[in-house]
C-alpha cells in the first residue's frame, strides 16, 4: 500500500511553533520530491513548500519565508515542516504530497495526497 501520513497538527498560539510530519510507507521518498499544501476555510489551496529529492533544494512560498523550513530523513522515508513565529492566517489544513517527480514545481503532477492534518493558530 501506499500512504502519506501527516501528523504533528493542533492547535497552537500565534508566535508558536509545530512541526508537522509526513511520513510514507509504500514507495520511497528517495527519488520523491515532497510538497506541503494548505488550504484554509474558503480559499484555495496554496502550495507552501517543497523539497526535491534530486538536488534538495527547497521552495517557499513568499508568505512563510523565514518561518517554515522543510526537511527530509530519506532513512525514516519522512518529511518534515517546521514551522515558527506561527500566526492566524496560517491556519488551515495541511497536506503532504508525492509530486510525480523528483524535482519541485508546478508543472509536476501530483502522484499521492495525504490526508492532512489541521494546525489552527489562535489565542
Amino acid at each position: 500500500q501506499v500512504q502519506l501520513v501527516e501528523s504533528g497538527g493542533g492547535l497552537v498560539q500565534p508566535g508558536g511553533s509545530l512541526r508537522l510530519s509526513c511520513a510514507a510507507s509504500g514507495f520511497s521518498l528517495d527519488y520523491t520530491a515532497i510538497g506541503w499544501f494548505r488550504q484554509a476555510p474558503g480559499k484555495e489551496r496554496e502550495g507552501v513548500s517543497c523539497i526535491s529529492s534530486s538536488d534538495g533544494s527547497t521552495y517557499y512560498a513568499d508568505s512563510v519565508k523565514g518561518r517554515f523550513t522543510i526537511s527530509r530523513d530519506n532513512a525514516k522515508n519522512t518529511v518534515y515542516l517546521q514551522m515558527n513565529s506561527l500566526k492566524p492566517e496560517d491556519t488551515a489544513v495541511y497536506y503532504c504530497a508525492a509530486k510525480r517527480s523528483s524535482w519541485c514545481g508546478p508543472d509536476y503532477g501530483i502522484r499521492y495526497w495525504g490526508k492532512g492534518t489541521l494546525v489552527t493558530v489562535s489565542s
